[in-house]
């Protein structure tokens, strides 16, 4: 059955969306509008709620164009997640957290206790970050260039997953007669010592019910493709087009199995905002009604953050030009021009097909129509599931739940209740070996 999570924002995704009169726009700093999304998520069945997350909201020149938007203030997720576990029972629970910027003991520490917290349900979105913004938090000039953010990233990913393997399962003795609390044998130091960091480890949090938590990765570009497919269990993914995203499965699958996983181990969930009504309308009525808030200003700069340079001075009328050769979100912009070029877009055509929605694909019809969207490319090879987002909240979020939930069960494309009991079993992943306990027993068996 294909996967869903639920792309969590306190107002909704499109950028526009804290304006619609039934949205609470200062709700995306209160717990009870999260504890209330997640319980309604739950109910749906979703496999997972997902927070992205960044450590800048504007740099210096930028403070009008982000005093109009709610991006520039947002809760930081981790903590929020650790007050959603202790509210939800199954659902997964998933949050960005950036090799850039973090040291691998700290992600590593962070999510091990949230999946202990949960019972085995967290998720880290592995991200190397974006904005140059982020750079001056942490007493640089300079965001890193792309190339060497993956180099970190991969290395990083690579002392989080062994310092998640310190203990064992089967290390906590708790033996109160004996006093003995640890198998000493099962304690390990990772020792690791590489270009980027040196860590020695153990970690000081023990295996959760899933093994470790899931390993979630957004990049699009050929080094986000590899590194998702030799260390990612979910790849969240920005395609417009039904063939580019059937491509762009093949190559992740194709990928994993290069690096000697089974292409099961990775599951591709494309990014998609659902706009449901009644009546198809209806539904476009709803989209509607936030587009025409969309400020072209806005659109524009959002645009030239992307592309490289400013466009402010091109005509929005205008073809959509190449993109700097030098610029550093290289998926998503190339999703961007692909688009453009397909469907020949102007700049002012562009920015309507993927500001408001953040570069996301768009399905605006009924129920139906929108599970008939959903089915084409989880049933043509274009997705194992999907990460849903969600017009506005909660409206957006309760027509998934109360009418396209249904009819995707109807279908039997989805669960009606949840297969286990960790975000792992309900997404059909293997469980993690540890590799302490593997390599002793390589070594028993020769």
């Amino acid at each position: 059955m294909m996967k869903l999570g639920l792309f969590v924002e306190g107002t909704g995704h499109h950028v526009a969306a804290w304006r619609d009169p039934d949205v609470d726009p200062r709700g995306r700093q209160t717990l009870k509008q999260y504890v209330d999304i997640a319980r309604l998520a739950e109910r749906g069945k979703f496999d997972l709620l997902f927070m992205a997350d960044t450590n800048a909201t504007f740099g210096p020149d930028d403070v009008e164009t982000w005093t109009r938007t709610t991006q520039a203030s947002r809760l930081e997720p981790i903590t929020l997640l650790g007050a959603l576990a202790a509210v939800t029972e199954r659902i997964g629970l998933v949050a960005t957290a950036t090799t850039t910027y973090f040291e691998p003991f700290h992600v590593a520490r962070f999510f091990a206790s949230i999946d202990q917290i949960s019972g085995g349900r967290a998720g880290w979105n592995l991200v190397t970050s974006l904005a140059v913004a982020e750079a001056y938090n942490f007493g640089r000039e300079s965001h890193p260039h792309h190339g060497d953010r993956y180099a970190r990233a991969r290395e990083f990913a690579k002392v989080v997953l062994g310092l998640w393997d310190s203990f064992e399962d089967g290390a906590v003795i708790a033996d109160k007669q004996s006093g003995l609390y640890l198998d000493a044998a099962k304690l390990h130091f990772l020792n690791h010592k590489g270009k980027h960091f040196a860590v020695r480890g153990p970690l000081t949090v023990h295996r959760s019910p899933q093994g470790h938590p899931v390993i979630v990765q957004a990049g699009q570009s050929d080094d986000g493709r590899d590194l998702a497919g030799e260390t990612a269990e979910i790849t969240f993914t920005v395609q417009q087009d039904f063939e580019a995203g059937r491509a762009f499965y093949a190559d992740i699958k194709r990928r994993a199995a290069a690096y000697g996983r089974h292409p099961d181990s990775i599951k591709v969930m494309p990014g998609v905002m659902t706009v449901i009504g009644t009546t198809r309308a209806e539904a476009q009525d709803k989209y509607e009604r936030l587009q025409a808030l969309l400020s072209p200003e806005l659109a524009i700069k959002d645009l030239s953050s992307h592309f490289g340079f400013d466009m402010s001075c091109l005509p929005l009328d205008g073809p959509v030009p190449d993109p700097a050769p030098d610029v550093e979100q290289k998926g998503r912009v190339k999703v961007m021009v692909e688009l453009a070029r397909r469907e020949n877009l102007t700049i002012r055509q562009l920015y309507k097909r993927v500001y408001g929605q953040r570069g996301h694909r768009v399905v605006i019809g009924t129920a139906t129509e929108v599970a008939d969207a959903l089915e084409q490319w989880f049933r043509g090879g274009a997705a194992d599931g999907f990460n849903i987002l969600p017009l506005t909240v909660p409206r957006g979020i309760e027509d998934i739940v109360d009418l396209l939930i249904p009819e995707l069960q109807r279908r039997g494309l989805f669960r009606t209740e949840y297969e286990g009991k960790t975000l792992r079993e309900n997404l059909g992943l293997p469980f993690p070996h540890n590799r302490w306990a593997v390599e002793r027993e390589q070594k028993s068996a020769g």
